[in-house]
């Protein structure tokens, strides 16, 4: 995934940078970055964060940075943001999406004329570097971005940074969210609303789907207005999005609440308590609890110190232990007991499986598993949400190979296996409870999940869990 923020101020804004891309740091897990434009030019800075969080690989850069104007960024791949000069203008980029034509698109920019682009360790194209080149094809910097975006198939939200200015941009279809604040001397933009809140900034816009602004200290301009049609994406909600964070006007915490009361009033079990698996599965567990009438424990408790993200190592068998070695058991809430437990969704199922393993060997008596979100049935192809190289990696399409015999499984078939009315879905649903040895499993439905957001259904993206595309 990842995540930006920026500022342009009347004063010094380093300060409110440095904490600004920081409270994106949930977003991202490789690398981040900060670049400021001062009297001498620009400022640079780009660590790696695979080990240590984003505060403690700057808190010593920010004190060489000084200037009103900055952007900065927390990704899970790319070193950026990038600083380019070009016949527009000396720029510095950051962006956020996924590009899927890369090769169709280096060849387009080898075409009109450039030339190289520098290879990343891997051998591959940075993609900020590409949606840069493509800006730069177009005579002004609006076309260009404009340009960029139309081209692009997945999505591409960006922020350009010259000496007095920002031009954000939020993807062609709105699938992540472009955010403005605002206070008495500067604007800055984000990722995530929550981020400027403690800054003492107020909301005061969203983008819409594929508009661009122009960001000084005192106004925003619209240069290109937004698209029609928005498809934001449903699972930012349920999972990427941290608590605290607004999009669209609607909350996360509270739809995880609302999440949670649509789980409890399409069910009748008999249990001792509820629990959420940390952190994202909590909200969700206490909207089930409240709605239940049912006692919330936390029968583990997430070690944060030193391991924040289960999902921080790179490697499967890392990721497992850091997962396993992060969950503390409380025996007392544990033991003898029948426990509804929530997570936010099930995607291989590996780490949900150990920890359910983890509570019967702790003593529980049973376990009742509702996912906070429908099965997920596709890869997403619009975001970088996954290291999933396929959609087999996910255990329902491996339950649908096994039933049908095959992994070559046509659409018309699969839309059965996401009808919740469909007895294919039920059978799917029943090998999954079977091989993760839950007592039951209970899916959240698309219907309630489009429900607890709150927004117009077309303006959704619902792809992982129906395959409708756009």
């Amino acid at each position: 995934m990842g995540g930006f923020f920026g500022v342009v101020s009347k004063t010094d804004c380093v300060m409110h940078l440095f904490f600004g891309v920081d409270y994106h740091s949930h977003l991202g897990t490789k690398r981040a970055g900060l670049a400021v434009f001062g009297q001498d030019g620009i400022k640079r800075s780009i660590h790696n964060i695979e080990n240590a969080p984003f505060r403690t690989k700057f808190e010593y850069d920010i004190d060489d940075f000084k200037g009103r104007i900055g952007i900065g960024c927390i990704s899970d791949n790319e070193a950026q943001p990038l600083i380019v000069n070009s016949r527009n203008g000396s720029f510095a980029i950051t962006t956020v999406g996924r590009i899927n034509n890369i090769e169709e698109l280096k060849e387009e920019c080898f075409e009109c004329g450039r030339v190289q682009f520098l290879e990343t360790s891997k051998g591959l194209i940075n993609p900020t570097e590409l949606v840069a080149a493509l800006i730069n094809l177009k005579d002004n910097i609006v076309d260009g971005i404009a340009y960029a975006q139309e081209r692009i198939q997945g999505s591409m939200s960006m922020l350009l940074m010259f000496p007095d200015k920002i031009y954000a941009a939020r993807d062609k279809y709105g699938r992540t969210p472009v955010i403005i604040g605002e206070s008495k001397d500067a604007h800055c933009v984000a990722f995530e609303s929550s981020s400027y809140l403690n800054l003492g900034y107020k909301h005061y816009a969203d983008l819409g789907p594929g508009e661009i602004v122009e960001i000084t200290e005192d106004k925003v301009i619209t240069v290109k207005e937004k698209n029609e049609k928005m498809k934001m994406c449903s699972f930012l909600w349920t999972y990427y999005g941290y608590p605290t964070a607004t999009y669209e006007g609607v909350n996360v915490e509270v739809m995880r609440y609302k999440c949670g009361e649509l789980l409890r009033k399409r069910d009748d079990v008999v249990v001792d308590a509820v629990a959420g698996v940390p952190d994202s599965g909590i909200a969700h567990a206490i909207g089930y609890a409240n709605t239940a009438g049912l006692p919330y424990t936390r029968p583990f408790i997430k070690y944060t110190p030193t391991w924040p993200r289960s999902f921080m190592p790179h490697s499967q068998a890392q990721r497992k232990l850091v997962a396993k070695m992060k969950l503390i058991p409380v025996n007392e809430l544990i033991k003898g007991k029948k426990l509804v437990l929530i997570d936010d969704s099930i995607v291989r199922g590996t780490q949900l499986r150990e920890t359910v393993e983890f509570l019967y060997d702790a003593g529980v008596k049973e376990v009742h598993v509702r996912p906070a979100c429908p099965p997920i049935m596709f890869g997403c192809k619009y975001l970088n949400f996954s290291r999933n190289n396929s959609d087999m990696d996910l255990i329902t399409r491996q339950v649908v190979a096994s039933i049908e015999g095959t992994e070559d499984v046509s659409e018309e078939v699969l839309k059965d296996y996401c009808n919740p009315d469909h007895p294919k879905y039920e059978m799917m649903i029943e090998r999954i409870r079977k091989r993760m040895n839950f007592k039951t499993l209970k899916y959240h439905r698309l219907d309630d999940l489009i429900e607890s957001i709150g927004i117009e259904p077309c303006k959704l993206c619902t792809y992982c869990f129906n395959g409708k595309e756009d």
